[in-house]
């Protein structure tokens, strides 16, 4: 069913020890996150496709495939090609309920697509198209703001020393000082919405 991998298995201690030290959650809410992951993935292993399946039920008037491939990469953070348990449970920690700053690095890796440390034009333009399809034509108005030209305005705010590529801490502390800007580029749809 889109869940792949080797033979879904007990959660050590380990994992939920490592798990309650790296998230919000407690040792109840690990295990019940849990139970939900393996009745999904019987496998221990969440495929991409499936991700996608879900994610897109979320947007039903949009295609929310290519934003879903940015999404898995930046939560497969072994490269895997699937997203198991305890890099589930991260993800969801830093999308839910990570604090702003912890949600901005999590976005900076989204928007890093080649993994080279920054942000340049290209990246960010790729990102900005795959939120608009996602959100499709319930965020469309007559004056839609191309993403290239969202891009512009983007860097004009934040490359700081106009090298042309934006650095983590340009991203984070330009997104930190815009709350616009913080809240469209860490896909917040009700900001994109109101933007376009």
């Amino acid at each position: 069913m889109g869940c792949g991998g080797s033979k879904s298995k007990k959660l050590s201690e380990e994992e939920v020890t490592f798990l309650i030290n790296n998230t919000c959650f407690t040792r109840e809410q690990i295990k019940h996150w849990y139970k939900g992951f393996v009745r999904d993935c019987p496998e221990g292993q969440l495929s991409q496709k499936k991700f996608l399946e879900v994610y897109s039920e979320f947007f039903p008037s949009g295609n929310a495939t290519e934003f879903c491939e940015h999404v898995f990469r930046t939560f497969d953070t072994d490269k895997g090609g699937t997203i198991d348990f305890p890099e589930f449970l991260l993800a969801i920690n830093i999308t839910s309920s990570g604090n702003p700053e912890e949600k901005l690095n999590w976005a900076f890796s989204m928007y890093d697509i080649d993994g080279n440390g920054t942000i340049d034009q290209d990246e960010m333009i790729r990102i900005i198209s795959a939120i608009y399809n996602m959100i499709g034509s319930e965020g469309q108005t007559r004056d839609t703001v191309t993403p290239k030209e969202r891009t512009k305005e983007i860097f004009s705010k934040m490359d700081e020393n106009n090298d042309g590529v934006l650095s983590k801490k340009e991203f984070v502390e330009g997104c930190m000082n815009d709350q616009f800007l913080c809240q469209m580029l860490t896909a917040d749809t009700s900001a994109v919405n109101n933007a376009q």
